[in-house]
């Protein structure tokens, strides 16, 4: 433990010389970050290299992504770029003195075109009201901490469903929970869950944080304890620890047509929110209902380039 504790303050150090630098040119140029996820959470936990993190996720919005880019390219002038600037992307990528800075337009994405905008308003609000943190000695924002509570358990859960999650996530989700408490607004965060269809999944997630990870039931919003919830958290608990949650690659080619290529795409989601369906009935009914819907749209839309 000593060891990967002490490797991962040499890994912080390099990682907050990069923010630093990323941080200050932003805001220099008049942009407004918001720092995600790494080097935000670590500053929860009892000790910041207790928590280790391997890349820089910035959020500014979809109307400063173009000008957050640019500067970014200056200011790591010999930095590798992999990802193209496109409006259709999450983020953009480059790679400064090997590490990671992700460029957010968007904090997740979503199929369904109703989830996609209700979720919008909701990042609207957690990154303008934004929470000032110390992080290296360096005055940053990080996300308002009920939009918070949100974004970290949505990023988890979109893991689980698609390559599997980590315990780390669960800690995180904890400490987050506790170290907040009494800046949680539980009615936003109800109405939040409610509108996204993830009330039970967070539900699932609570159950897990006290049973397990030790959060206390107080610190715990909308913590609900009966004996099927119970089945399917310890379910998805013992998945995430052995490695079952991932989804099985497909094992055939995609049709090359298509309107076959698109029915293959659709029923290997359809099959994904089969397999949810063990952990979360209510969730696997609406990834089927945005499945067919995101399906159908696609289905009548030109091809897109990168596809």
């Amino acid at each position: 433990m000593k060891a990967v504790c002490l490797q991962t303050m040499q890994q912080h150090v390099q990682l907050q010389h990069i923010l630093a630098q990323a941080w200050t040119a932003l805001t220099n140029a008049g942009i407004r970050p918001v720092l995600m996820k790494g080097a935000g959470l670590a500053a929860l936990y009892p000790e910041p290299h207790m928590r280790s993190w391997g890349d820089i996720d910035l959020f500014v919005g979809k109307d400063q992504y173009h000008p957050a880019c640019a500067v970014m390219r200056d200011t790591f002038p010999h930095a590798l770029k992999f990802d193209e600037e496109l409006d259709h992307y999450k983020h953009y990528n480059l790679i400064a003195d090997g590490v990671s800075i992700e460029v957010h337009r968007v904090t997740v994405g979503f199929q369904h075109p109703i989830d996609e905008r209700r979720y919008a308003r909701m990042e609207e609000y957690g990154m303008r009201n934004g929470e000032r943190l110390a992080v290296g000695g360096l005055d940053i924002t990080v996300p308002e901490p009920t939009f918070n509570a949100l974004f970290v358990m949505l990023h988890s859960w979109e893991h689980a469903t698609t390559q599997g999650a980590s315990l780390r996530q669960l800690y995180d989700l904890s400490l987050l929970l506790q170290h907040y408490t009494s800046q949680i607004d539980r009615l936003r965060l109800k109405r939040w869950l409610d509108a996204l269809h993830l009330t039970d999944v967070w539900r699932l997630y609570m159950y897990i944080l006290v049973q397990h990870i030790g959060l206390q039931l107080s610190r715990a919003p909308l913590y609900c304890d009966n004996e099927r919830l119970a089945r399917r958290a310890e379910r998805l608990l013992n998945d995430m620890l052995t490695g079952r949650l991932v989804a099985p690659k497909s094992t055939g080619q995609a049709p090359k047509g298509r309107f076959a290529r698109k029915w293959h795409t659709m029923k290997e989601r359809l099959r994904n929110a089969d397999r949810i369906a063990q952990y979360s009935p209510a969730y696997a009914r609406h990834m089927k209902a945005e499945t067919w819907l995101h399906g159908a749209l696609r289905l009548f839309a030109k091809d897109r380039h990168w596809e």
